[in-house]
């Protein structure tokens, strides 16, 4: 019996996976809900470490607290920091996005920390490294005592950060730090199933965000900003791109329908970075353009600002080279990560789906 599918059976749309205490995404509602708060309130009260003990907590039925947490991270990236002349060789000759996956790839348990806080407090060192190597400068050692926010830009700027600098850092590493189970959460469940270890999960899932249809758009916001230039050439520039057909990065999203809530908060972030709004005024007159531009190419259904939009400028805002926007992903990210492999290797079981053969058969035997 021959079984077709739709495209979007294909593409697993809709099909639970698991069953998850960590994250929610209600497309329809534009609603994102990280360990039981909304993104907007979790952004505003809590700290990058304060939700990665959320997360934490709710994989493996802990008690890990704020402090807890923030103490084990910065023994963590003491840590990874020594095992830098271990870890660099591998990467050179690579850009920063690669040199950091083979990086992260060569991660290892360390005595007396958790899997968990060794993969997420290293990742931050491991992306301040690749960038200053691309500098041709040394890595700068972390402060065990600094928040993850104000350590990460520090070793990535090798000066420390404005308080307010820190607070925008660390309102995007909340606001990203998971996500339902897309592409990349998906890959470190599935390796996380068979029951390898964390360090295996998540080097599939940062492998899974290079991709440029899962994490790769916020640099190309910034080319596509660049490109514009001017607030003349706003209309011109989206009317001709839409009618070339192309893709407008930061627009449209596979599961939001309505306006992507992350987009929201990063925006105010960005507000409260910089006094004038750091490049907000320019970008957000580009943004109310194109979303009007495409709810009358697309009345039915208009893509609206995902969080990529605003991803772009903040980071550019922080001074953050725009090669290094997927691995300050991937800093954030590896909470929702851990999290993940480990809530999957204790309530889960081997994710092994079944595939549609479309392909030529062998013909019948004759007798």
């Amino acid at each position: 019996m021959n079984i077709h599918l739709t495209k979007s059976q294909i593409g697993l749309d809709g099909v639970p996976a698991a069953e998850t205490v960590l994250s929610h995404v209600d497309g329809e509602r534009g609603e994102l809900i990280i360990a039981g708060e909304h993104v907007g309130t979790l952004a505003a009260k809590s700290s990058f470490e304060g939700v990665t003990a959320r997360l934490w907590n709710g994989a493996s039925k802990g008690t890990l607290s704020e402090a807890d947490v923030r103490a084990s991270l910065g023994l963590a990236r003491q840590r990874a920091f020594a095992r830098l002349p271990d870890l660099l060789p591998a990467t050179r000759g690579m850009g920063i996005i690669d040199g950091f996956r083979a990086a992260v790839a060569g991660l290892r348990a360390e005595n007396g920390l958790a899997h968990e806080a060794t993969i997420v407090g290293a990742f931050p060192v491991i992306a301040g490294a690749q960038v200053r190597r691309a500098k041709a400068l040394d890595p700068i050692a972390p402060d065990p005592n600094a928040s993850h926010a104000a350590d990460t830009l520090r070793m990535l700027r090798g000066t420390s950060p404005e308080p307010r600098e820190v607070a925008a850092l660390d309102a995007y590493l909340v606001t990203v730090c998971d996500h339902g189970m897309n592409a990349s959460t998906f890959a470190t469940r599935v390796v996380a199933s068979t029951q390898a270890d964390l360090f295996a999960a998540v080097t599939a899932g940062y492998c899974a965000l290079t991709g440029p249809l899962h994490g790769g758009a916020p640099e190309p916001v910034l080319e596509m900003l660049d490109a514009i230039g001017s607030r003349e050439r706003i209309k011109p520039w989206v009317d001709a791109a839409l009618a070339r057909g192309e893709r407008l990065m930061g627009f449209g999203h596979r599961v939001y329908r309505v306006r992507d809530p992350r987009a929201d908060v990063l925006k105010s972030a960005i507000e409260r970075l910089s006094a004038d709004g750091a490049d907000l005024p320019f970008a957000g007159e580009v943004e109310a353009y194109i979303r009007d531009a495409l709810r009358r190419k697309n009345p039915d259904r208009p893509l609206e600002t995902n969080v990529e939009f605003f991803t772009a400028i903040l980071l550019d805002a922080l001074a953050i080279p725009r090669q290094a926007f997927t691995p300050i992903f991937a800093v954030a990210r590896s909470a929702g990560w851990t999290a993940h492999a480990r809530e999957q290797q204790r309530t889960g079981r081997l994710i092994r789906p079944s595939s549609s053969y479309v392909g030529a058969k062998p013909e019948a035997s004759g007798d």
